[in-house]
């Protein structure tokens, strides 16, 4: 007799709950089964050590009795160490070819391009803006030298003057 150790569906609709049994091949998915050997609920946690309850000791005993695991069980004895899940055949997808490699280091060129110009359009942008305020600052710096020495010559005519008119006529 074939025998597999699957997961039976139970619950009600839209709230799943599966029982691992071992059973034959040929019953139906929640139909007759051998042994109950544990349970899974995918509403639980990922987390959750009630998420996947296993009998190891059935489980293993069935193993030596040549039943085979389904693929989502095999993930289940591989996660708790009971038996080492088989490697899938996933083969790499096709590199792309030698133009398309080209295209992209192209593309790549340009974008360093691209942003090393833009670097150095900031940093002249940033050096002009310097140059710019420093232009300002010397040109402020010379406007109030000369309304400063333009007030200092205004107040000595004042005094001047004041001094002229103090003196008394002869």
């Amino acid at each position: 007799m074939a025998t597999k150790i699957r997961l039976a569906r139970g619950g009600s609709k839209k709230r799943p709950f599966y029982r691992i049994v071992a059973a034959d091949t040929r019953s139906p998915r929640d139909g007759r089964f051998i042994e109950k050997l544990g349970t899974y609920n995918p509403l639980l946690a990922k987390d959750s050590p009630e998420r996947v309850t296993m009998d190891a000791e059935r489980i293993q005993h069935w193993l030596d009795h040549g039943a085979l695991p389904t693929d989502r069980v095999a993930r289940f004895l591989d996660a708790a160490g009971i038996k080492k899940r088989d490697a899938r055949n996933n083969p790499n997808k096709a590199k792309p070819g030698k133009k398309a490699e080209e295209r992209v280091a192209e593309k790549k060129q340009k974008e360093e391009d691209a942003i090393e110009a833009a670097k150095a359009a900031a940093e002249e942008a940033k050096e002009a803006a310097a140059a710019a305020a420093a232009a300002a600052t010397e040109a402020v710096t010379d406007a109030a030298e000369t309304v400063a020495d333009a007030a200092s010559d205004a107040v000595e005519a004042v005094a001047d003057a004041v001094s002229s008119d103090d003196k008394p006529a002869e």
